[in-house]
């Protein structure tokens, strides 16, 4: 007979597979060169997976400081994926800055780098004005 591993080892605890899941696919550079494939569609999947973090941290507090760095630097602050966001849905850039503002704010990225806050606000006032210039306003709840 052969031993089994005992079933519990099979399962990851949800910091771990929130770990697992980020590295594997939410800062995955072969993910996001195909998210940019989907243009507008692609956006909304980055704005709903920065959504989906900053709820799980905020219910189950799973994310930590360089997570929400990782996020800011590869999603609002490069350049590749500004112009992307720019071309095909600046929506999702707009959402994408205030939500790790948010974050920030509600001390839930407890110790951002004072140049990564300065670039996310830059960041949202120009996608502001972008939106503005396209005649869309920016609504409020």
């Amino acid at each position: 007979m052969t031993r089994r591993t005992p079933i519990v080892r099979w399962f990851r605890d949800l910091k771990e597979e929130a770990l697992r899941v980020f590295r594997s696919r939410v800062v995955n550079p072969k993910w996001l060169e195909s998210i940019r494939r989907h243009g507008y569609k692609g956006g909304l999947e980055c704005t709903a997976t920065v959504d989906y973090l900053f709820g799980f941290d905020a219910t189950a507090d799973l994310m930590e400081d360089w997570m929400y760095e990782e996020v800011a630097q590869r999603y609002a602050l490069d350049p590749v994926m500004k112009a992307f966001f720019q071309e095909s849905n600046p929506w999702a850039l707009n959402a994408v800055a205030e939500r790790l503002l948010e974050a920030a704010q509600r001390n839930m990225w407890a110790a951002p780098k004072p140049e990564t806050l300065a670039a996310l606000r830059e960041t949202f006032l120009q996608s502001e004005t972008a939106l503005e210039a396209r005649g869309e306003t920016v609504r409020r709840a």
